[in-house]
């Protein structure tokens, strides 16, 4: 594949990913809704960046009633996205420029329109009726189980078709019934669209609720003390190991070194580390915590306690994310933590944004594979969102807003007349988008691209251990060894500096600051407020 070298490690676990939500990313057509197009035509903005992998979410046919997470066709592309030619052409592009490309798949369920459930639903004695999850009323005609749907905790995961009296399962909305991984056409036909793309080039999938694919054939009610949780989270059945080792020997089977990284959104870090098999189920699987941890040190300390003890002993390699598109971006989390008593609103501005940067560095320099969202390059806060412009069923509008690409009227979003873009876009984005950031290099932008050059140009950083350091409260330190060469990360996550020449850190080498593109060449010991660095014995 041009471009693209085998190493002798794996590429997904020294590269950096980068994920594109394509309604999101760029439009060619003047439809206010991004496209395939509009991700080619800024493939050379991400080798820039210096990324090494795209992650592109949905642009298979879709109702869109899930934005692409409601599939009626996996092996062609929507039309609001472009066609299978400009898909093919985009591969072409991004490996030319030593870009992987990584598709989202949806296992877990279709849309009501694919014509397997369109059939499914025409006759309990159709052909594909047992593609899917479907049961008779309980004895008073309830749902058969007390299980609960996604973004609605009130709601049952079933819905009761009349035409044919019995229930089927949706572990989220109602357009998108489970599909029955008990039954082997289904498991033949998902294979079947996995080899479809990878016959295509692509290099590897992100897996949308695998742990899905395996359900307790009684489907027993959840126990009571997690009555209200969405049983997506609770779903975790001995099978589903056994597929995704099937899964696995198809993907390996492949050349180029294919690889998949799973959505296995449980409870417990200890048990979405069993979804790695030993080496012959998941490559990688998302790990969630960071998501919702706020700027507190012991919090980030856990995460990352949490992630090594679990994982190291299966020799699983970890990942890392900060934000992406089903929850709100870290500088808004972090906006919502950074108020102190009377402070006016451009302070706490300033003060979130250093915390984003920090945070960058931070999830640049862990052990593991860092997966970048779109727009957290340019510090973006989630958009404010009217109510008679929301569409997601799940809340999700803020974090999904287009990303900015200059400071024009528009912001690289022309529209035809009578159109605007699907989501506004999201706030002061005259000076947080792509073409204001990339002349200034004081900007987040800039600091991304140092981070991941820094990464490349620090094997360390890359494949070394990670050590705890012990620090001054409030701060977070680790250090990251590979034969004789050691660096050390060190993250303040006070509003206020920390002396911390106790470390013995201070006069080594200073690689990377968070908030200034060029620091001193060694290191005071003073660790400034919402400040990262990161120094080289």
């Amino acid at each position: 594949m041009a471009g693209v070298p085998v190493t002798a490690v794996p590429w997904w676990k020294e590269a950096v990913f980068y994920q594109i939500y394509p309604r999101s990313f760029a439009d060619t057509d003047g439809d206010g809704v991004g496209d395939l197009a509009g991700i080619r035509a800024h493939l050379n903005d991400l080798a820039w960046l210096g990324v090494d992998a795209l992650w592109i979410s949905p642009f298979f046919r879709s109702p869109m009633a899930d934005f692409g997470y409601d599939v009626s066709d996996y092996c062609d592309v929507d039309p609001l996205f472009g066609d299978l030619a400009g898909f093919d052409s985009l591969v072409a592009d991004a490996h030319a420029l030593g870009l992987r490309v990584v598709i989202d798949w949806v296992p877990n369920h279709t849309s009501v329109e694919h014509p397997w459930f369109v059939d499914a639903a025409s006759s309990r004695d159709s052909g594909h009726r047992n593609w899917y999850v479907w049961r008779d009323p309980s004895p008073d005609g309830s749902p058969p189980n007390n299980w609960v749907a996604a973004f609605d905790l009130t709601a049952a995961a079933w819905t009761f078709h009349e035409p044919t009296g019995q229930w089927y399962l949706h572990l989220f909305e109602e357009a998108q019934p489970d599909l029955n991984w008990d039954e082997p056409a289904v498991v033949e036909a998902m294979h079947d669209t996995l080899r479809f793309w990878l016959d295509r080039g692509v290099d590897g999938f992100r897996a949308d609720v695998v742990h899905g694919i395996g359900k307790d054939p009684a489907l027993p009610d959840d126990p009571p003390e997690e009555a209200g949780i969405p049983h997506c989270a609770l779903n975790d059945v001995p099978v589903t190991h056994e597929r995704l080792r099937a899964i696995r020997r198809l993907i390996d089977a492949y050349p180029g070194e294919r690889m998949m990284v799973g959505e296995v959104f449980l409870l417990s870090t200890d048990a979405v580390a069993t979804y790695y098999g030993h080496d012959d189920e998941l490559h990688l699987a998302f790990n969630f915590p960071p998501l919702f941890a706020p700027w507190l040190a012991d919090r980030w300390t856990a995460c990352i306690d949490d992630a090594e003890r679990s994982l190291e002993p299966r020799g699983a390699w970890p990942t890392w994310v900060l934000s992406n598109h089903d929850n709100p971006r870290h500088r808004t989390r972090y906006d919502r933590s950074a108020a102190r008593a009377g402070e006016d609103p451009a302070t706490i501005l300033r003060r979130s944004e250093a915390r984003a940067r920090a945070a960058a560095v931070l999830l640049l320099t862990l052990r593991g594979t860092p997966f970048v969202y779109q727009g957290d390059e340019l510090g973006l806060v989630d958009a404010d969102i009217p109510a008679d412009r929301q569409v997601d069923p799940g809340g999700r509008d803020g974090c999904r807003a287009p990303l900015p690409w200059d400071g024009s009227d528009d912001h690289g979003w022309p529209t035809a007349p009578g159109t605007t873009t699907w989501l506004p876009l999201a706030p002061e984005a005259d000076i947080r988008n792509r073409v204001a950031q990339r002349d200034d290099p004081r900007s987040v932008l800039h600091l991304y691209r140092r981070a991941i050059a820094t990464r490349r140009a620090t094997p360390e950083l890359v494949l070394g251990s990670c050590t705890p350091v012990a620090s001054p409260e409030g701060t977070l330190a680790f250090r990251r060894v590979l034969g004789d060469a050691t660096c050390t990360v060190l993250v303040n996550f006070g509003g206020d500096p920390v002396d911390t020449t106790p470390l013995g850190l201070a006069g080594l080498e200073v690689l990377l600051v968070s908030d200034d593109p060029a620091p001193v060449a060694r290191f005071s010991g003073v660790l400034g407020a919402d400040q990262a660095v990161v120094v080289r014995h």
